[in-house]
């Protein structure tokens, strides 16, 4: 007998198969088998320069001169940013720079404050 993943909706452990669909006795709700297994592949991990893994509220410094586009001037190596937000777009974090306002950066070019 294979371990059926619980219901994502009620957390129930008594979920059963009913042809290609996962369904819950508790609350009645039903999912695809592979939507299951095809999030839980897809969630993605974000990683800091170094290879610390990124959260969404943590502080990074960057780790290189970034020119801003239009000439917006460069923002600096050692430059702290606090509270970021993990986006999936072509930049992977949404954050506020003091002195420049709303950005977007890649994990590439920051490193974690630990």
């Amino acid at each position: 007998m294979s371990a059926l993943p619980p219901c994502p909706k009620c957390h129930s452990e008594y979920t059963y198969e009913d042809g290609a669909m996962l369904v819950c006795p508790e609350c009645a709700h039903e999912w695809s088998a592979t939507a299951t297994e095809a999030a839980e592949e897809t969630a993605r991990v974000y990683r800091d320069a170094v290879g610390n893994i990124l959260q969404d509220g943590d502080t990074v410094t960057v780790i290189k001169d970034l020119k801003l586009k239009g000439g917006g001037g460069t923002v600096k190596v050692g430059t702290k940013v606090k509270n970021i937000r993990l986006v999936d777009s072509d930049h992977d974090i949404d954050c506020k720079i003091d002195g420049f306002g709303q950005m977007g950066l890649k994990t590439e070019f920051v490193k974690k404050v630990v």
